[in-house]
Protein backbone atom coordinates (compact mmCIF):
# COMPACT_ATOMS: atom_id res chain seq x y z
CA UNK A 1 0.00 0.00 0.00
CA UNK A 2 1.65 3.14 -0.96
CA UNK A 3 1.45 5.64 1.61
CA UNK A 4 0.77 9.03 1.20
CA UNK A 5 1.16 12.50 3.33
CA UNK A 6 -2.82 13.49 4.21
CA UNK A 7 -4.29 10.38 3.30
CA UNK A 8 -7.19 9.24 5.95
CA UNK A 9 -8.12 5.70 7.34
CA UNK A 10 -11.26 4.71 7.99
CA UNK A 11 -11.98 4.94 11.56
CA UNK A 12 -11.68 1.40 13.45
CA UNK A 13 -14.06 0.74 16.09
CA UNK A 14 -13.55 -2.23 18.58
CA UNK A 15 -15.81 -3.36 21.72
CA UNK A 16 -13.99 -4.39 24.35
CA UNK A 17 -15.84 -6.83 26.91
CA UNK A 18 -14.91 -8.09 30.37
CA UNK A 19 -14.57 -11.59 29.11
CA UNK A 20 -11.86 -9.62 26.46
CA UNK A 21 -10.21 -8.67 29.42
CA UNK A 22 -10.36 -12.12 31.33
CA UNK A 23 -8.37 -13.73 28.15
CA UNK A 24 -5.82 -10.81 28.24
CA UNK A 25 -4.99 -11.12 31.68
CA UNK A 26 -4.75 -14.62 30.94
CA UNK A 27 -2.64 -14.35 27.49
CA UNK A 28 -0.27 -11.67 29.41
CA UNK A 29 0.21 -11.87 32.87
CA UNK A 30 -1.37 -9.36 34.20
CA UNK A 31 -3.77 -10.12 36.85
CA UNK A 32 -4.35 -7.23 38.46
CA UNK A 33 -7.85 -7.10 39.68
CA UNK A 34 -8.69 -3.80 39.17
CA UNK A 35 -9.05 -5.19 35.37
CA UNK A 36 -11.69 -7.78 36.76
CA UNK A 37 -13.05 -7.08 39.85
CA UNK A 38 -16.07 -3.83 40.62
CA UNK A 39 -15.36 -3.83 43.62
CA UNK A 40 -11.57 -3.93 43.65
CA UNK A 41 -11.74 -1.25 41.03
CA UNK A 42 -13.81 1.23 43.26
CA UNK A 43 -11.74 0.62 46.03
CA UNK A 44 -8.77 2.13 44.99
CA UNK A 45 -10.64 4.81 43.61
CA UNK A 46 -11.29 3.83 39.87
CA UNK A 47 -14.59 4.63 37.92
CA UNK A 48 -15.13 0.79 37.79
CA UNK A 49 -13.49 -1.94 35.72
CA UNK A 50 -10.90 -0.60 33.65
CA UNK A 51 -9.17 -2.10 30.45
CA UNK A 52 -5.75 -2.76 30.58
CA UNK A 53 -3.63 0.18 29.14
CA UNK A 54 -1.45 -2.28 26.81
CA UNK A 55 -4.72 -3.71 26.14
CA UNK A 56 -5.67 -0.55 24.34
CA UNK A 57 -2.19 -0.05 23.18
CA UNK A 58 -2.67 -3.33 21.72
CA UNK A 59 -6.39 -2.36 20.03
CA UNK A 60 -4.20 0.89 18.61
CA UNK A 61 -1.31 -1.71 17.03
CA UNK A 62 -4.07 -3.76 14.83
CA UNK A 63 -5.55 -0.43 13.57
CA UNK A 64 -2.11 0.53 12.18
CA UNK A 65 -1.66 -3.12 10.46
CA UNK A 66 -5.15 -3.08 8.84
CA UNK A 67 -4.51 0.36 7.84
CA UNK A 68 -1.13 -0.15 6.19
CA UNK A 69 -1.43 -3.65 5.26
CA UNK A 70 0.84 -5.16 7.80
CA UNK A 71 3.95 -3.25 7.01
CA UNK A 72 6.63 -3.13 9.69
CA UNK A 73 5.55 -1.11 12.50
CA UNK A 74 9.23 1.36 13.50
CA UNK A 75 7.87 2.09 16.41
CA UNK A 76 4.89 2.90 18.36
CA UNK A 77 4.26 4.39 21.14
CA UNK A 78 1.54 6.51 23.51
CA UNK A 79 0.94 7.59 27.08
CA UNK A 80 -2.02 6.35 29.31
CA UNK A 81 -4.04 9.44 30.06
CA UNK A 82 -7.37 7.94 30.72
CA UNK A 83 -8.73 4.86 31.57
CA UNK A 84 -11.27 2.84 29.67
CA UNK A 85 -14.07 1.74 31.79
CA UNK A 86 -15.58 -0.99 30.99
CA UNK A 87 -19.10 -2.00 32.16
CA UNK A 88 -20.63 -5.42 33.19
CA UNK A 89 -22.54 -7.16 30.40
CA UNK A 90 -22.12 -7.74 26.63
CA UNK A 91 -22.59 -4.15 25.20
CA UNK A 92 -18.69 -3.47 26.58
CA UNK A 93 -16.96 -0.42 25.86
CA UNK A 94 -16.51 1.04 22.08
CA UNK A 95 -12.76 2.16 21.67
CA UNK A 96 -12.37 4.69 18.82
CA UNK A 97 -9.70 4.77 16.56
CA UNK A 98 -8.85 7.68 13.57
CA UNK A 99 -5.88 8.07 11.73
CA UNK A 100 -3.79 9.89 9.27
CA UNK A 101 -0.69 9.79 7.77
CA UNK A 102 1.16 12.69 8.72
CA UNK A 103 5.01 12.74 6.68
CA UNK A 104 6.73 10.40 4.61
CA UNK A 105 10.24 10.84 4.14
CA UNK A 106 13.22 8.34 3.71
CA UNK A 107 10.43 5.56 3.40
CA UNK A 108 9.10 6.42 6.66
CA UNK A 109 5.07 7.04 7.02
CA UNK A 110 4.43 9.23 10.19
CA UNK A 111 1.05 8.15 11.52
CA UNK A 112 -1.51 11.09 13.17
CA UNK A 113 -3.47 8.83 15.63
CA UNK A 114 -5.95 9.48 17.90
CA UNK A 115 -7.46 6.80 20.11
CA UNK A 116 -10.87 7.53 22.09
CA UNK A 117 -13.35 5.88 24.42
CA UNK A 118 -17.03 7.68 25.23
CA UNK A 119 -15.56 10.48 23.19
CA UNK A 120 -12.75 10.93 25.61
CA UNK A 121 -8.96 10.63 24.39
CA UNK A 122 -7.74 7.73 26.48
CA UNK A 123 -4.65 7.57 24.96
CA UNK A 124 -2.39 10.59 24.65
CA UNK A 125 0.31 11.32 21.81
CA UNK A 126 -0.42 8.22 19.94
CA UNK A 127 2.23 7.40 17.50
CA UNK A 128 3.19 5.17 14.56
CA UNK A 129 5.74 4.89 12.16
CA UNK A 130 6.39 2.36 9.63
CA UNK A 131 7.81 1.51 6.91
CA UNK A 132 6.07 2.96 3.55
Amino acid sequence: MALEPGQTFPTRSYVVTRADLVRYAAASGDQNPIHQDEQVALSVGLPGVIAHGMYTMALLARAVGDWTDGAEVLDLGCKFTNPVVVPAGDEGATVVITGSVKDVTDGRATLALEVTCAEQKVLGMPRAVVRA
